[in-house]
C-alpha cells in the first residue's frame, strides 16, 4: 500500500494486474465463438435466419435477468478463499460444457430448435457467472485513481487482442480447411479451440487475483445483508451509474452489431472480396493498438477517466463520420485490388481502432469508479451488485443486436440463409453493411457525449471520494 494525497490506497503489482485481467481473454474466446451462433443454429439445427434473430434476442433478455441474480449470489459468497476465483471456475465449467454440446456433440444430429434454445440458455448462465466474477476483479485490485487506468489498459488489451487472435485462427486456419464455408464440422472445431484457449486464460487469471481475492477486501462501511431491492435503489439513486450505463450500453450495442459474423462476412467477404483481410488487418493492428492503449491510460491517469472518455469519443465520432462518407462514395472492391486503396483502408481502420481502444480503456475504469462512489453513497461495498445492475440494463438494451443484424440482412433477401463470403456484391448489401458497421457506432458515441454531461466522477472528485471513504472507515473502527 502507498500513501498518496493523504489516502492509503490499495494497490497491486503490474504482473498481478496483467494476469488477473486475463479473464477478459477467457470471456472473449466465448464471445467470439457465440458470434457464430446464427450459423450453428442454421446449419446445425435447421433454424431459419429470421427465427435465429428472435431466439438470440429472447435469450439475451434471459442473459440480462441472470446478471443481477448471479451478482447477488456472488455478494453473499463469503469463504476463506474469497469469492472471485470460485465463480470464475464454476462459470467456465458450465459455459464450456454448453458450447461443446451446442457446437459439437449435438450439432448436425437432427435435433430440434428447442434443444438449441435450451443449450444456449445454459451457456448464458455459465457465461454470466464467469463474467460477473470478472467484473469484480477491477475494483478489488486497486482503488488508486492513478493505477486504475492501468487495470483498464490490461483489460482492454485482452478484450481487443484475444478476439483478433482467436478470430484470426478461425478465419486464417480453420475456415479455409472447410472451403470458406461455415459448416457443422468447422463450428465444432472452433468450439474445441475456444474451450482449450479459454482455460489457459482462466488459470492465469486465478493466479493473478489470488492476492486480492480475500474476505477483508470485500468489507464496506456498514456490513448489512444485501437485499435484491438494493439493485433497484442503486439504479434509482446513483445518477453516475445511470449515466455510465447510457454511455456504455449505447457503445456496446453498436459494437456487438458491428462485430456480428453476419456483418463482418458482408464487409470483408462480399464488399471487399477478401475474407482473410480482416485477420491480416487485426495482426497489423496489434502494435499500434498497444501504443494507443498506453497513451490512453496515461491520459486517463493524468486527466481522469471521464475526460479521457469524452476526448476520445469525440475523436472517434468525427473520424468515423469522415470514413463513412469516403467509403460510401467509392467502390469498396477496389480495396482488395488497388495497393493505394488497401493502404488507405488499413491506415484509417488502424487509427479508428486505436481511438476506440482509448475509449474502452477509460470506460473499463469508470465502472470501478462508480463502484467506489456507491460505497461512499450507501456505505456498502457491492462491486458485484453494481456490475450486475449495469449488466442487467446493458444486456436488455444490447439484446437486440442479433435481431438488428439478422433483421437488416433479411430486408435485402437473406430470409432463409446467411450471407456467405462467396455471395455477389450489391449496392443493397453495401448500404446495410455501412449502416451496421459505421452509422450505429456514431449514434452510440453521440449518446455517450450526452451522458457524460451529467456524469460528475472527475479525477478530482474520485480523489475526494477515496479520502472520504478512508475517514469513514477510520471512524467506524474507532466506534468499534
Amino acid at each position: 500500500m502507498n500513501k498518496e494525497n493523504e489516502v492509503v490506497y490499495r494497490k497491486s503489482k503490474t504482473w498481478q494486474i496483467a494476469l488477473a485481467m486475463m479473464n477478459n481473454g477467457c470471456a472473449m474466446c466465448f464471445y467470439i465463438l457465440v458470434t457464430y451462433a446464427s450459423y450453428v443454429a442454421n446449419v446445425g439445427y435447421g433454424v431459419a435466419t429470421a427465427v435465429v434473430g428472435v431466439i438470440l434476442t429472447v435469450t439475451r433478455i434471459w442473459d440480462a435477468i441472470t446478471d443481477p441474480l448471479v451478482g447477488m449470489m456472488i455478494e453473499k459468497t463469503n469463504t476463506k478463499f474469497g469469492k472471485i476465483r470460485i465463480w470464475l471456475v464454476l462459470g467456465w465449467l458450465l459455459e464450456s460444457l454448453a458450447v461443446l454440446m451446442l457446437y459439437s456433440w449435438a450439432s448436425g444430429k437432427g435435433h430440434s430448435t428447442l434443444l438449441f434454445i435450451v443449450l444456449y440458455l445454459v451457456y448464458v448462465v455459465g457465461y454470466t457467472m464467469n463474467n460477473m466474477a470478472g467484473l469484480v476483479i477491477n475494483p478489488v485490485l486497486t482503488n488508486d485513481p492513478k493505477q486504475r487506468p492501468t487495470v483498464g489498459v490490461w483489460g482492454t488489451v485482452y478484450s481487443y487482442f484475444v478476439p483478433m487472435i482467436f478470430s484470426g485462427i478461425l478465419m486464417m486456419v480453420v475456415l479455409p480447411k472447410y472451403n470458406n464455408e461455415y459448416t457443422v464440422e468447422m463450428l465444432s472445431e472452433s468450439a474445441y479451440l475456444c474451450v482449450g484457449i479459454s482455460f489457459i486464460f482462466l488459470l492465469l487469471s486465478c493466479i493473478g487475483i489470488s492476492h486480492a481475492d480475500k474476505p477483508e477486501n470485500f468489507v464496506g462501511l456498514k456490513n448489512e445483508r444485501v437485499k435484491f431491492k438494493e439493485m433497484i435503489q442503486i439504479l434509482k439513486e446513483n445518477k453516475n451509474l445511470r449515466m455510465f450505463i447510457l454511455a456504455a450500453t449505447s457503445d456496446k450495442l453498436a459494437q456487438q452489431v458491428a462485430s456480428n459474423s453476419i456483418v463482418t462476412t458482408m464487409l470483408y467477404g462480399i464488399l471487399i472480396g477478401n475474407m482473410q483481410l480482416s485477420t491480416k488487418l487485426s495482426i497489423m493492428a496489434m502494435l499500434p493498438s498497444i501504443i494507443f492503449a498506453i497513451l490512453g491510460a496515461k491520459y486517463a491517469g493524468k486527466h481522469g477517466n471521464k475526460e479521457a472518455n469524452v476526448t476520445w469519443t469525440r475523436a472517434c465520432l468525427i473520424f468515423c463520420a469522415v470514413i463513412l462518407v469516403f467509403y460510401g462514395v467509392i467502390d469498396m472492391r477496389s480495396i482488395s485490388t488497388s495497393m493505394i486503396m488497401m493502404i488507405v483502408y488499413f491506415a484509417t481502420t488502424l487509427l479508428l481502432n486505436g481511438m476506440k481502444m482509448c475509449v474502452t480503456t477509460a470506460t473499463t475504469a469508470m465502472l470501478a469508479d462508480v463502484t467506489d462512489y456507491e460505497l461512499l453513497r450507501s456505505g456498502n461495498y457491492l462491486p458485484a451488485v453494481v456490475s450486475g445492475t449495469y449488466n442487467f440494463v446493458d444486456k436488455l438494451v444490447t439484446s437486440i443486436s442479433a435481431l438488428i443484424a439478422t433483421g437488416c440482412v433479411a430486408l435485402i433477401g437473406y430470409t432463409t440463409t446467411m450471407p456467405q463470403p462467396t455471395d455477389s456484391y450489391s449496392n443493397s448489401i453495401k448500404v446495410v453493411c455501412l449502416f451496421l458497421f459505421y452509422v450505429l457506432p456514431i449514434l452510440g458515441w453521440i449518446c455517450t457525449l450526452i451522458a457524460m454531461r451529467k456524469y460528475d466522477l472527475t479525477k478530482e472528485r474520485m480523489v475526494d471520494i477515496q479520502k472520504e471513504i478512508e475517514v469513514k472507515k477510520a471512524e467506524s473502527k474507532e466506534a468499534e
